[in-house]
C-alpha cells in the first residue's frame, strides 16, 4: 500500500492527544525524580551548581557538551570566526584558489592547536593512502584504509601514536582521535574515488585540500571526496534565492537549541539518573520509558547542534554539506537510523550499497549489513558494548527485510490487497511501533550502559507485561501514525513539485 493512505482527521487528532498526554505524564515523572534526587550523594559527580535563584542544579554528566560551552567555547568561537572571515576574503578576492586558502588556514589551525608531531602523524597517513591510491585497486584501498583506522582504534597502536603528541589539555584525546579517524575516512574516500577515475589520479594537493578543510577536520561530517572536489572547484560563486536568510534562520535555531538544552538540563537529569540503577528501578514504567527515549532525543539534539553549526559555516563557504541527522522521534525504520549522516552516506556509498545493490536479496543484504557494521565497529572502537550494539542493530536491519519478504508471500499479499489502504496503514503502524522501541532499546546500549538497557528491557517487556507493555505499545503506535501522516504530506508535496517542474 502506498504512503499516501489517508486516515480520518478525528482519528489523527485522537492519536495526537494520546501522545501529548503520555509525554506530559512521563515528563512529570522524570521531573519529580530529578527534583528528589538533586542532592543525592551518588549524583554529586553528575550534578553541579547551576541556577541558584531557581533552586536548581545542572546535569553535567555529558563531558563533551559541557566542554563545548565552558572552557573550550572561546577557542571554538575564535578559530571558526577566523575561518569565516578568512573564507569570506578568499571568496571575494581569489575564488579560484579558495580551496588552497582553506587548506592553509586548516593546517595552521591544526598545527597551533595540536602541535607539529600531530600534524606529521596526519600527513604520514595521508601519504600512505595517497600512495595506495596510485595502484588504482579498490581492495587495496579498503585494506590500507581499514588498517590505518585500526591503528588509531586498537591498542597498543593508538596509545603509541597519541604518545608522540606533547602537551595536555581537556580535549586533547577527543581532538586527537576525532581528527585522526575522520582523516582516515576522508583519505579512504579520496583513494576509492581516485581508483574509479578513468584518466589519471587526483593530486596530493587535492587530498590535502579535502582533508584540511577546518570545519570538517576534527568532528566531521564526512563529505565524500567527489562531492567536495566538485563544489570547491566551482569558480562562479552564486547564492540561491533566500539562501542567506535560511543560513541566518538555521544559525538562530541552533542558538535556540543550545539554550533549550541548557534549560532542560536544570530540570531533567536524564543523563545522570541512569547512572544509579537502584534509584532508577524505583521509577514507574512510564518514567523509565520516557527516560530511555529522552536519552536518544538528547543525543540527536547534540549531533544536530554540532553538525548544524559546522554545516552553517560550510554553507557560508558555498558548500552543500551532508544534512543533520533525522530526528529520532521521526524514526521507526532501522535503515534510517543514524546520528551522523556524513558517516552514514560514506558507509552507504562505499560499503552498504556497494555490496547490497538494491537491497532486495536477503543473502546480499546480510553480507552488506554485516560488512557495514564491521566497519562501524572499527570506527567506534572495538569493545564489548560496541560489539553488542553492532550485533543487535545489524539483526534489526536484516529482520526488517525478512519480515517484509515474509509478508510479500502469496497468502499475505492477497490478504492485504483485500484490505483498505487505511487499514493496511494501521497494521503496518502496529509493526512500526515494535520497531520503534527496538531502535530505542538497541541504541541506549551505546548511549548509556548495558545494565541500563537490560533494566529498561526487563521492566517494559517482562515485569510490566501486559499493562505497561501494551499501553506503551499503543502510545507508540499513535506516534508512528503521526509520523506516517507527516510522511504522507511530504510525499504529496514532493509529487506536486515534480508535476510543477514538468509543466514548466
Amino acid at each position: 500500500m502506498g504512503v499516501k493512505a489517508m486516515l480520518p482527521s478525528y482519528e489523527l487528532g485522537f492519536y495526537a492527544l494520546v501522545v501529548t498526554c503520555a509525554v506530559l505524564y512521563s515528563g512529570s515523572g522524570i521531573f519529580e525524580a530529578s527534583r528528589d534526587s538533586m542532592n543525592r550523594k551518588a549524583f554529586r559527580e553528575g550534578i553541579k551548581p547551576g541556577w541558584h535563584y531557581f533552586g536548581r542544579k545542572m546535569d553535567v554528566a555529558d563531558f563533551e557538551w559541557v566542554m563545548w560551552f565552558t572552557s573550550f567555547r572561546n577557542v571554538i568561537i575564535f578559530v571558526l570566526s577566523g575561518h569565516i572571515l578568512f573564507g569570506k576574503i578568499c571568496s571575494m578576492t581569489v575564488p579560484q584558489h579558495r580551496a588552497v586558502m582553506y587548506m592553509i588556514y586548516g593546517v595552521l589551525a591544526v598545527l597551533g592547536s595540536m602541535g607539529l608531531v600531530y600534524l606529521m602523524i596526519i600527513l604520514s597517513h595521508c601519504l600512505v593512502l595517497y600512495s595506495v591510491a596510485l595502484a588504482k585497486q579498490k581492495w587495496l584501498c579498503y585494506v590500507a584504509g581499514l588498517c590505518c583506522l585500526a591503528s588509531f582504534k586498537m591498542e597498543p597502536f593508538g596509545s603509541w601514536q597519541s604518545g608522540f603528541v606533547t602537551g595536555a589539555f581537556d580535549l586533547q584525546d577527543v581532538l586527537f582521535y576525532g581528527g585522526c579517524t575522520f582523516s582516515i575516512m576522508r583519505c579512504m574516500s579520496f583513494a576509492l574515488e581516485s581508483s574509479e577515475r578513468e584518466e589519471g589520479i587526483y593530486s596530493i594537493f587535492d587530498l590535502l585540500k579535502y582533508n584540511f578543510y577546518l570545519p570538517f577536520f576534527f568532528f566531521g561530517p564526512v563529505m565524500t571526496f567527489d562531492q567536495f572536489h566538485a563544489q570547491v572547484s566551482t569558480r562562479e560563486l552564486r547564492r540561491k534565492d533566500d539562501e542567506m536568510k535560511n543560513i541566518r534562520v538555521n544559525a538562530l535555531l541552533h542558538v535556540g537549541a543550545i539554550v533549550a538544552v541548557d534549560i532542560f538540563f536544570h530540570f531533567f537529569y536524564i543523563l545522570t539518573l541512569p547512572s544509579d540503577l537502584k534509584f532508577v528501578n524505583r521509577l514507574s514504567d512510564w518514567s523509565l520509558a520516557g527516560l530511555a527515549y529522552s536519552n536518544l532525543v538528547y543525543d540527536w539534539v547534540k549531533a544536530a547542534v554540532m553538525f548544524g553549526v559546522i554545516n552553517t559555516i560550510a554553507r557560508l563557504d558555498h558548500l552543500d554539506p551532508p544534512q543533520p541527522p533525522k530526528c529520532i522521534t521521526m524514526l521507526y525504520i532501522f535503515a534510517e537510523t543514524h546520528f551522523d549522516r556524513g558517516i552514514n552516506d560514506w558507509l552507504c556509498k562505499y560499503v552498504y550499497d556497494h555490496i547490497g545493490g538494491n537491497h532486495d536479496d536477503v543473502l546480499k543484504e546480510l553480507v552488506a549489513s554485516v560488512s557495514t557494521f564491521a566497519v562501524t565497529t572499527l570506527w567506534l572502537g572495538p569493545c564489548e558494548v560496541v560489539y553488542i550494539w553492532s550485533l543487535v542493530n545489524c539483526f534489526g536491519l536484516n529482520f526488517e527485510l525478512w519480515v517484509q519478504k515474509f509478508f510479500q508471500l502469496g497468502p499475505f499479499a492477497k490478504l492485504e490487497a483485500k484490505l483498505s489502504e487505511a487499514m493496511s496503514r494501521r497494521i503496518r503502524a502496529a509493526f512500526g511501533a515494535v520497531n520503534f522501541w527496538a531502535i530505542v532499546l538497541y541504541n541506549i546500549l551505546a548511549l548509556n550502559s548495558l545494565d541500563f538497557a537490560l533494566l529498561v528491557t526487563k521492566r517494559l517487556l517482562v515485569m510490566g507485561f501486559p499493562v505497561s507493555t501494551l499501553s506503551i505499545w499503543f502510545i507508540t503506535y499513535c506516534g508512528v501514525q503521526l509520523i506516517k501522516e507527516r510522511e504522507r504530506i511530504l510525499a504529496i508535496e514532493e509529487e506536486e513539485k515534480g508535476d510543477k517542474a514538468k509543466v514548466e
